[in-house]
Formats: C-alpha cells, structure tokens, sequence
C-alpha cells in the first residue's frame, strides 16, 4: 500500500523542491599592524601661531558633561522599542495565529526530566505529567465533538502536540476544537498546522498560554524492555494511565487505511494499553519525560490503524519524539512541514522474502534518476540499516531530512553496489 496512492502499492513521484543555499561561515582575517587598527594618518605641520595662549590638555578619561544625558536618553529608546518589539512577537505567539519564527528556539519547551533516574514509580510519572496532557475534542464529519484524542502542552505559549488524524476533519471543515486538562477546563484551540506524512499536528490555544508544559525526552536512549507510561484518554475516558514496556525499536509502520491517506512512520512499540481516544497522547519514561507520541494500535485484523473502533491487543506504536521536534519545529515556522523524497515509485508489496524494497520506476530530474538508481534496482540497506521491504524504505528515508546526501546499498543484477542520492523535498 502507499501513502499517496494506494491503488498501485507504490510510492508516488513527487517534485523536487529547490535546496536552499546554506549561508558560509563569516571569514575572519590576520588583524593588521598596529594592534588591529589601520594605521594612523600621516602627520602634518601646523602653523606656528606665538600669540596664541597654548591650552592645556584635557584630563585623561573625562567625558563631556553633555554626553550621559544623550547616552541615556538613547538607553531608554531602544530598551523601549526593544521590549515593544519583543512584546509583538510575545503577542504574536500567544493571541495571534500561532505561528512563530523562531520555531522551537523561540518557545518556552522543557527538556530537563522532572524526575531522577533511580526513579521507579509510575504514579510519581502520572503525577508529574497529568497535568501536561490534555483530551482533544473536535468536529468529525459535521458532528460536534464527534472526534476524541488527546495531546499534550508543548510549551508555555499555549501550543498542543496531537496527532493530525485527531483534528484533520475538523480543520478541514473549519470545526470547533478544544483542548481539555486536567480538571475539566475546556479551551477553545485551532490548527497552526499539519503533516498527514508524520502524523502530527500542532495546536495553539491562548488561554490555556502558562500551563506547564510536558519534558521532551530522547526515544534514541531507550532499551527494548525499559518501563514506559502511556497518558491519554481513551475511549473519552480523560486522564487515563496506562503502563508497559518497550515492546521493540524502529518499527515500520504505516498507518491509515485504503480510504485515506497513509502515514509511515519508524515507530516505538509498545505493549502499554493504548486504545482509540489514546492518540497524539505523549508516551513517557520513568523520568518523566516524553518519548514519543502514541499514533496507532494493531488489530487482529492485521494492520496498525489509527482512530478505529478496536481495542488494546498489547502492540501500539509511537512516533518517536526526535522526528516530532523536527516537524513542530517546521510547523511553528511556517505552518507545513516537509519531508524528504527521491522521485522514485516502490513496491510496498509483492515480495514475500523480506529481502529489499524493489523500485518500480524513476521519473526524469529526480535525485533517484541523478544518482543513478534504475528500475529493478532492490535496495537492501540505507546508511547501514537493513531495509526488508517497501515500507521500510519509505520510513528509512523519511528518517533523515531533505538535503542530506545518503547511502543506499542496491543489488542490481546480482551484484551489490553502493549509491550516494541527495534527497529531495515535498510539503505534506
């Protein structure tokens, strides 16, 4: 299946947005003679002037009188305009559209865990992260409140991290959204912006601006079977806690089903109880920081879905908390994000031995088609990590970030090789 179209199974060719030049370092040269400083100007002969009362010198350090009112009145203007102007961007984050430009650096985010690392108490993490997390509710299909997830306080400026299948319906059709804490306050929000791609979404509500945000660990640190807590409110049931372990790392998973788009993304696995209404709820380890954001659960009817009416079987999926820094980040730029693509169809299916993804095609100007990759090619590794099928390539891919130049290892022919492709970029 594919994320675009899922009538023919592969990945579709999208355009190749141009790279931006990066900007070179400043480059810094020897200083000059004379310590640093041009040379002085060359001497000249005054005239001698014997009737004129020679004038003492000036004492050494003393400023004119006139200067320290001039020096503080300028002070006082660009501390003025400087704080006016700090204040529109303050304003602008919190009562305006949400967007900011600074991205992530310019939000107030915690990254520092609220709990030690000896810590091995679920109900001291509950405790502490409760009151960050949040039940989203929103229009779904014309009804009110017809949709229900959860989320979690991003920062102090009053934005949201959910999942973008929580809220996409209600944006679509300009719906009514509102965040819920902890004891029942209900807040009016609406979408800065969203990526079906990644499964993210971001929120911003300004009168829920000052609520303590939730800590942004790393799911890189995490160990297959560490203890991890899973917040939310399933089936609406609000301020739900639910506790595990890491079932497994790197997953590939695509989420969605053949009536909408898919999703891919290289997921945490857990077998905390995650249930519908557990979406864009943050997964946390023991130190009270957040890892991931809880996407999609697998059914026994044999795929990972999100939202449908189907319950906990002890494998849910998490999108790590590294890829949704990157696209919060994006998103509070600019209101989209991106993601890498290399302008080349793949089979997600069809090939049973888990031995590579096989390309099916390669559109002109494209980086696939500049590095080389050809139809046929099946492509067994990126950057060293082991690629099983067409899934697993798509989610490798988008693992990195448009511009960087990456390793594929190809069998072609029976023969192994190695291709460097620059990946391209597309909004979504």
């Amino acid at each position: 299946m594919s994320q675009d179209d899922p009538r023919d199974g592969t990945e579709p060719t999208q355009p190749i947005a141009p790279q931006q030049p990066t900007t070179p370092p400043p480059s810094w040269a020897p200083p000059q003679a004379w310590g640093g400083y041009p040379p002085p100007p060359p001497t000249q002969q005054l005239p001698y002037a014997p009737y004129a009362a020679a004038r003492p010198p000036a004492p050494r350090g003393r400023v004119s009188g006139w200067i320290w009112p001039v020096v503080c009145v300028l002070a006082l203007v660009l501390g003025i305009a400087g704080g006016v102007a700090g204040a529109a961007v303050y304003e602008r984050a919190s009562d305006g559209d949400g967007f900011v430009g600074d991205g992530l650096a310019g939000v107030d985010t915690v990254s520092e865990a609220p709990l030690p690392v000896e810590n091995g108490s679920v109900a001291e993490v509950a405790r502490r992260l409760l009151p960050s997390t949040v039940q989203i509710v929103a229009e779904y299909e014309g009804q009110e409140a017809g949709a229900s997830g959860s989320g979690f306080i991003l920062d102090r400026q009053g934005h949201v991290i959910t999942n973008n299948h929580v809220v996409e319906g209600a944006d679509e059709d300009d719906g009514p959204i509102e965040i819920v804490d902890q004891d029942g306050n209900r807040y009016s929000a609406t979408v800065v912006g969203r990526s079906p791609v990644y499964d993210l979404a971001v929120l911003f509500a300004p009168e829920a601006r000052g609520m303590e945000p939730a800590a942004l660990g790393a799911s890189r640190s995490l160990l297959v079977g560490e203890e991890v807590v899973a917040i939310g409110s399933p089936l609406g049931l609000s301020s739900t806690v639910t506790a595990g372990i890491v079932s497994a790392k790197d997953r590939p998973v695509t989420t969605g089903d053949s009536s909408s788009e898919s999703s891919y993304i290289n997921a945490v696995q857990t077998d905390a109880a995650i249930n519908p209404g557990n979406s864009g709820g943050p997964l946390v380890n023991l130190r009270g920081q957040v890892v991931g954001v809880n996407s999609a659960i697998a059914t026994t009817g044999g795929g990972g879905i999100t939202g449908e009416q189907s319950g906990n079987i002890g494998v849910g999926f998490a999108i790590p908390i590294e890829q949704v820094r990157v696209t919060a980040d994006q998103i509070l730029r600019t209101g989209e994000a991106s993601y890498p693509v290399i302008g080349a169809k793949v089979r997600t299916g069809g090939r049973t031995d888990a031995s590579g993804a096989e390309i099916d095609s390669v559109e002109p100007d494209t980086p696939a088609e500049r590095s080389g990759l050809q139809k046929g090619d099946v492509i067994t590794e990126i950057e060293g990590q082991r690629v099983t099928d067409g899934i697993a390539l798509i989610v490798a891919i988008r693992t990195h970030q448009p511009g960087e130049t990456v390793e594929f290892t190809v069998e072609r022919d029976g023969e192994e090789r190695t291709i460097s492709v620059t990946l391209g970029e597309q909004v979504g």
